[in-house]
């Protein structure tokens, strides 16, 4: 295991090790634990309600799409609340014949954003959590990993969520042609777009692996934006590449795994504690929306 003096920079090759590791292995570096639960919010549940006993009705008084499972009331009590996040100011992207390479968005309003990854694990209870949370997330989501169930996503489509293209196999897309790369990234965002209605315009290469044929094939496929991350989650804990805080703008990932609620109520926390708001990333991507 990498061990690294808390709060000491971080160099791009220790932070490529810790994070980009994302998409497959858990990261290796010591993670950062959030600090202590939250309170309940105001007309949430008790913490000392079991975990294993459900709520009286549906998170947020919304109907469960079929197959999925109300939170607990633990669960609930979990969530923070977050005030509606500012009107969004777009960043100025440059111009060229290559795609930006993002992490963090270029702005002083408090917010950050959600990504979420891949799409093997189909969560039964990730409708009502993003409806009890009642944020926006983006989800990058891998064709294959989705198609044996594409509704599970359409339901989070409903609940707040937006999708963006993350390949059709997974495979990694640094120092392949750029044929290759091409059937990859227009070939998912074109079968995710007769899925779900909207094309996708943003793009986050497998393992944030890239290079500069990933850039000029993302925008010759239509991309506005391609995604890397500055904080991760795993297990239930955040990384952080930089400051032990989220800060104003970041790109925060998350993958569809085992412990997807555990992961999704430790990013609210992290950008709760951090006195910012989640917000919708296509909003800050001219041409995205």
């Amino acid at each position: 295991m990498v061990q690294l003096r808390r709060n000491a920079p971080w160099s791009a090759t220790l932070v490529l090790l810790a994070l980009v590791a994302g998409c497959g292995a858990s990261p290796t570096v010591r993670p950062e634990t959030a600090a202590a639960r939250p309170g309940p919010a105001p007309g949430s549940a008790p913490l000392d309600v079991p975990p294993d006993v459900p709520p009286p009705s549906p998170s947020a008084s919304v109907s469960l799409p079929a197959g999925s499972v109300a939170l607990t009331r633990s669960e609930l009590a979990r969530v923070p609340q977050f005030g509606p996040p500012p009107v969004a100011v777009p960043m100025t992207l440059p111009r060229g014949a290559s795609a930006p390479w993002i992490s963090r968005i270029a702005t002083s309003q408090k917010v950050a954003f959600i990504t979420i990854d891949d799409g093997w694990e189909k969560n039964p209870k990730a409708f009502a959590l993003l409806t009890a949370a009642h944020v926006p997330v983006t989800l990058f989501l891998q064709v294959d990993a989705i198609r044996s169930d594409v509704d599970h996503f359409k339901a989070l489509v409903a609940a707040g969520a937006t999708v963006e293209a993350h390949t059709i196999t997974h495979q990694q897309l640094k120092g392949r042609s750029y044929g290759l790369q091409k059937r990859e990234i227009c070939g998912s965002a074109d079968q995710l777009g007769q899925w779900y209605g909207r094309r996708p315009t943003l793009f986050r290469p497998p393992f944030g692996a890239k290079d500069a044929t990933t850039l000029r094939v993302a925008h010759d496929c239509g991309m506005k934006a391609v995604f890397f991350w500055k904080e991760a989650t795993n297990k239930g804990k955040v990384y952080y590449q930089e400051k032990h805080v989220v800060q104003p703008g970041d790109v925060i990932l998350m993958h569809f795994r085992p412990a997807f609620v555990n992961d999704f109520l430790a990013v609210l926390k992290a950008i709760h504690d951090a006195g910012l708001t989640p917000a919708r990333l296509q909003d800050y991507i001219p041409g995205a929306a």
